[in-house]
């Protein structure tokens, strides 16, 4: 039957990323995750996490959701698998919630990695108590209907940026960031290499050295003139 399943094509499975380059990343600062992948991997500053001191790393098992409708998050939460980031794509619609804290006491049964959104949540005070790191654009109490359509496993665009089932997602107060899965071993040894350089400034900082030396390198360079 030609266009059978368009608009409900629900893929279980996809390729992930090894599970040490995937912990590889865990407690890295976003920033710095960000920094190893050219300065421009972060979603949109809307998506925050909803909760203090929510943070997550895992593989992005993504969805791609109608406005007003988790028909299709609800059998996410079934087949994804422990340590998956869902990554719920709605268009940026901000009126009405795809998740609350019904789907979050699912996930954190389920020892799923945490839900990223581009729309809108509710029952904060239900999330936060489920304890899974839940990250989203906006708050609202209006609810979402259940009738589909909506896609799992497909690429996404949410905040800004492209997710591709298996990509590794990273979230923390400053936001999240999206690695995708071709380029994490590079960024992996990228991140490194920045971490060993934040650790040497803070110690330059404790001994009294506060500005790098390579701001006067690189102002010479570009010919700065002082009057």
């Amino acid at each position: 039957m030609a266009g059978a399943g368009l608009g409900f094509r629900l893929k279980l499975d996809f390729e992930r990323p090894d599970g040490q380059l995937v912990e590889g990343f865990r407690g890295a600062a976003t920033g710095n995750v960000g920094d190893a992948l050219g300065r421009s991997a972060a979603m949109s500053y809307r998506i925050k996490p909803v909760g203090p001191g929510m943070t997550l790393c895992g593989v992005a098992f993504t969805i791609k959701a109608r406005p007003v409708d988790n028909l299709i998050v609800w059998k996410a939460l079934e087949v994804a698998r422990p340590g998956d980031v869902l990554i719920i794509a709605t268009g940026g619609h901000l009126e009405h919630s795809t998740w609350g804290d019904l789907t979050s006491r699912v996930g954190a049964i389920r020892s799923l990695g945490g839900m990223v959104t581009d729309g809108a949540v509710r029952d904060v005070p239900g999330i936060v108590a489920a304890g899974l790191a839940v990250f989203a654009a906006a708050v609202t109490p209006n609810s979402p209907q259940k009738d589909g359509p909506g896609e799992f496993n497909v690429p996404v665009a949410c905040g800004g940026q492209v997710v591709q089932p298996g990509d590794i997602i990273v979230g923390d107060d400053d936001g999240v960031v999206v690695v995708p899965r071709a380029d994490a071993p590079e960024a992996l040894a990228a991140l490194r290499t920045i971490q060993d350089y934040e650790q040497e400034r803070s110690a330059q900082l404790e001994r009294g050295e506060l500005i790098p030396a390579s701001v006067a390198k690189l102002l010479a360079e570009r010919g700065a003139v002082f009057s």
